[in-house]
């Protein structure tokens, strides 16, 4: 069984960069409480239509660091990904 998910919006040029395994990580607001072993399900979502296109990937969260630190916004985390296969 997985951990939590959260469903998340990610514009379309940040989404291929994910799924062509350029982008690794998440840089968001933590208001969801993230954790490591959580997993994000980015959904394709287009800011000019304001639609979803219907592709998704699954990732994992499997190392976070929190705001307040290493210059990152109190309320925010940085979040290291590995999608699932």
């Amino acid at each position: 069984m997985k951990e939590k998910i959260h469903d998340l919006k990610t514009w379309p040029e940040v989404w291929q960069d994910t799924y062509i395994g350029l982008k690794t990580a998440e840089f968001r607001k933590n208001d969801r409480d993230f954790k490591r072993g959580h997993f994000l399900n980015l959904r394709e979502w287009s800011p000019i239509t304001k639609t979803y296109s219907g592709y998704t990937l699954l990732a994992e969260i499997r190392h976070i660091v929190y705001g307040g630190r290493f210059g990152i916004p109190e309320g925010y985390c940085v979040m290291s990904i590995k999608l699932e296969s």
